[in-house]
């Protein structure tokens, strides 16, 4: 009987979580298909206004005097101080940027006489188009690095759950923000790479532990000594993940706009990355038939000269 600090079986429960995870790929897919991603300014290309008032603005009103004006779906959030406001703007067609520009401060002007323009960028789509490709191509080198590093630290067997572990992850994510329609900006792709970085820290912790049992635990099989390692760390993981899981919250209540899809993504991005380097990482390793024997080095037959 192989002891730890808990006694869960997790490994019995890792059809169940394939199901699971299967639904929620299914689902997020699914969704990315039909639906696609709400791409943000950063993508999308459009406007950037940077205003500033005398005293507090409400930012629904803001909004609302926007739409009425014929300006579609119009981003506003605090900037700085209650007092800031930044607009961000999807383009206009083929109106020109000036008119734009003047187009909105004349609109806002006649709600609060004191909005004064600071800043006024536009982003144009190409460079929507290029940022998008080198988004993509980050989060792809990054797996591919990763992919090389597990190989190189473990085997080929462990870096398969890994990397199956952390596209798990991001497919979910993005999977989240198109089912609800949340806006996805450079902030969401930083807040992926976060989610790939904690993830992976999370199971190659769990890893190692595996491949200390695996040499130390002779007698058990491998899905126990896969189960007694996980819950060898359980402890660790779950204190990990809420401490975490308590500052995304705090940015996410209280940070403002300007950080809440941010947190958000990674808020997801904690809890389904706790989740898989439990079930999917662990799993994957599992159903690739992992053993000892994977972990020992390979020692080279010395071959006597012939005389």
């Amino acid at each position: 009987m192989l002891s730890s600090r808990s006694n869960i079986n997790f490994m019995g429960f890792r059809r169940v979580a394939i199901i699971f995870s299967a639904l929620l790929i299914v689902l997020s897919l699914g969704s990315l298909f039909s639906r696609g991603l709400n791409f943000g300014l950063d993508f999308s290309g459009g406007y950037l206004l940077e205003i500033s008032y005398a005293s507090e603005v409400d930012l629904a009103n803001i909004r609302s005097v926007l739409v009425d004006e014929g300006f579609e779906n119009p981003l506003v959030q605090n900037f700085g101080t209650v007092s800031e406001v930044l607009v961000r703007l999807m383009p206009q067609g083929a109106t020109e940027d000036t008119e734009t520009r003047d187009r909105v401060i004349e609109v806002l002007q006649t709600q609060d006489p004191s909005a004064e323009l600071q800043r006024f960028e536009f982003v144009g789509p190409q460079v929507g188009e290029e940022l998008t490709e080198q988004g993509g191509l980050a989060m792809l080198i990054a797996l591919i690095l990763i992919f090389i590093y597990v190989m190189l630290r473990f085997r080929w067997k462990f870096a398969a759950g890994t990397i199956s572990a952390l596209v798990h992850d991001v497919i979910i994510v993005f999977g989240f923000f198109s089912l609800f329609g949340l806006a996805f900006d450079l902030t969401i792709v930083a807040a992926l790479l976060a989610t790939i970085g904690y993830s992976l820290n999370d199971t190659i912790v769990v890893f190692d532990r595996i491949r200390e049992n695996f040499r130390v635990m002779r007698r058990g099989t491998p899905e126990e000594i896969i189960n007694a390692s996980i819950n060898q760390m359980l402890a660790r993981t779950m204190i990990t993940s809420f401490t975490t899981l308590l500052v995304l919250l705090c940015l996410f209540l209280l940070g403002g706009e300007t950080v809440a899809g941010f947190a958000l993504a990674l808020i997801v991005g904690v809890i389904i990355g706790t989740y898989s380097s439990i079930y999917v990482a662990s799993s994957s390793a599992l159903a690739l038939n992992v053993s000892p024997t994977d972990l020992i080095p390979v020692k080279r037959e010395e071959i006597d000269d012939m005389p």
